[in-house]
């Protein structure tokens, strides 16, 4: 029971959302990425949720050979819990974007609860030139790109992990996709504890006023009650104040270069650890303590680190 009152800190240390021209700290290479997820463990986060990029480019790849070097030192060294994306990137297809899941057997995976509009463009605004020709018409394209998370592919991912005994750190970018949620638990499809990941301030999705998160905890509330486990991610300049209003309500928090490349107004974050020191303080400033990787494991009822296929 004691447990229940620790906050679980998750670190995402790349993702597919930022590009390498905007932060020399963006990890891209596997060394890169097992360091960046190994220091944030370090530095508090019970949970690491994985992307892998081409070392060459840093483009997203969502290969299981690209996955395969960093889980293997990340495991070696650490005993922080392994979340492998389902999500990749929204240019990839379902299939392929589940494959490192499969492969993996990890003990948490993410998922997304809807299709969306997924708006990268803005960020053109601040970020003019860029070292790799892929990166500017990546993020112009996204105008036109809807992040698909049918009903169909909801399931194909449920279904294709089902054997695996992996749980899921369930991606909800707006209201809905608590609905769609709730319609897979009476289903059956998802069991209890569910680990709720409400999204806020990605263009397309909900935004980031403080109603926004509390609207998102009121309905997580109703339709869930004691079933499950809250956490929240701030994008961009958001990550901080957002994590604070969740921690004042009990709630877990998500941080990382995948959600947020800054640390302070204008000033790049040089690590994810950098991030996950600084919410740690916000946890410990208002009075709480963060879960160890052992008490995230006991609280979301995870397999274990011994039951992994890496």
């Amino acid at each position: 029971m004691a447990n229940q009152n620790k906050i679980i800190i998750t670190c995402a240390v790349t993702g597919s959302i930022h590009t390498p021209s905007m932060s020399p700290h963006l990890p891209v290479t596997a060394e890169e990425i097992a360091t960046a997820a190994i220091e944030a463990a370090e530095a508090g986060a019970a949970i690491v949720h994985l992307h892998a990029r081409n070392p060459a480019d840093g483009r997203p790849d969502q290969s299981p050979e690209a996955f395969a070097p960093f889980l293997q030192v990340i495991k070696q060294r650490s005993n922080c819990v392994v979340n492998i994306t389902t999500g990749g990137a929204a240019t990839m297809s379902v299939e392929e974007r589940v494959r490192p899941a499969k492969v993996f057997a990890p003990e948490v995976a993410s998922l997304n609860m809807g299709s969306m509009n997924f708006a990268l463009f803005p960020m053109l605004e601040r970020f003019k030139t860029f070292e790799h020709d892929w990166e500017r018409p990546y993020l112009e394209s996204s105008r036109d790109r809807i992040f698909r998370n049918t009903f169909g592919d909801i399931e194909h991912i449920l279904r294709t992990c089902a054997d695996n005994g992996t749980r899921f750190e369930i991606e909800c970018y707006d209201i809905g996709h608590l609905y769609t949620l709730a319609h897979f638990v009476e289903r059956g499809l998802v069991k209890a504890p569910f680990f709720v990941q409400s999204v806020f301030g990605i263009l397309g999705g909900i935004g980031t006023h403080p109603e926004d998160v509390a609207h998102m905890k009121r309905t997580a509330d109703r339709l869930f009650g004691k079933d499950y486990h809250w956490s929240v991610l701030g994008a961009g300049r958001h990550q901080l104040p957002i994590a604070t209003q969740a921690i004042a309500l009990g709630g877990n928090v998500r941080v990382g270069l995948e959600d947020s490349l800054w640390i302070g107004k204008g000033k790049l974050a040089r690590s994810s650890a950098e991030q996950v020191t600084k919410v740690r303080q916000i946890i410990e400033g208002l009075g709480a303590s963060i879960a160890t990787p052992d008490e995230a494991r006991q609280i979301l009822q995870l397999k274990g680190g011994d039951k992994v296929a890496f």
